[in-house]
């Protein structure tokens, strides 16, 4: 596996997952001269889940897709989107922002499980149709990994951490299925017409 140094890191409560896009408003100066570099270099930096003050061992890359809005003051709000998974090896304090040392990490050569991901599909499509009164199209979900599924949903962040730091995408889609059905059952025991909102173009889950 390849090892990058001087990586840029921003520690955030949140976790990316690769295709996903998150909408980050830059305020502090170490991190306005680490993404003003990243777009300058088109270079990536890795989000990582700050979880009450314990950093997640295991991240994701992202990339700026643009810069949204500039205010007077210097501060920034920027559109990213998740790119791969990496392990922090170490830390480093020779840059002006947080850096490390980091890993990326690569999915287990394996045969797709077609049940594994049939059920994880159903189980999607079952819940987006719940949720929203629509469902995927068929090609379109056929064509969706565990993480094109997962990045719709807004799980919590415990489950999205688990999803990220699997190595397998079978095993990603048996926890998927889980995490699906869980939310399907969620949202039959409530008030359906109040538990539909969105929040940035996702179906809420908890």
């Amino acid at each position: 596996m390849s090892r990058e140094s001087q990586f840029p890191l921003f520690p955030l409560g949140l976790v990316a997952l690769p295709g996903e896009e998150v909408a980050l408003h830059i305020f502090e100066e170490r991190y306005r001269v680490m993404i003003e570099e990243c777009i300058s270099a088109s270079r990536e930096f890795g989000i990582v889940w700050l979880a009450e003050d314990e950093l997640k061992p295991v991240g994701c890359t992202c990339a700026v897709d643009r810069v949204l809005e500039r205010m007077g003051d210097g501060r920034f709000n920027v559109l990213v989107r998740g790119r791969r998974p990496f392990r922090l090896i170490e830390r480093e304090d020779s840059l002006p922002y947080p850096a490390g040392t980091i890993e990326a990490l690569e999915d287990e050569v394996e045969l797709l499980d077609a049940k594994a991901t049939e059920d994880a599909h159903a189980a999607y499509a079952t819940l987006v149709e719940a949720a929203i009164d629509s469902q995927p199209e068929a090609a379109q979900l056929a064509g969706m990994n565990a993480y094109d599924m997962a990045r719709t949903i807004e799980f919590g962040l415990d489950a999205k951490q688990e999803l990220l730091e699997l190595r397998s995408e079978n095993a990603r889609m048996r926890l998927l299925a889980r995490m699906l059905r869980a939310a399907l059952r969620q949202l039959e025991l409530t008030d359906r017409a109040g538990e539909r909102a969105r929040s940035n173009g996702k179906v809420r889950f908890a």
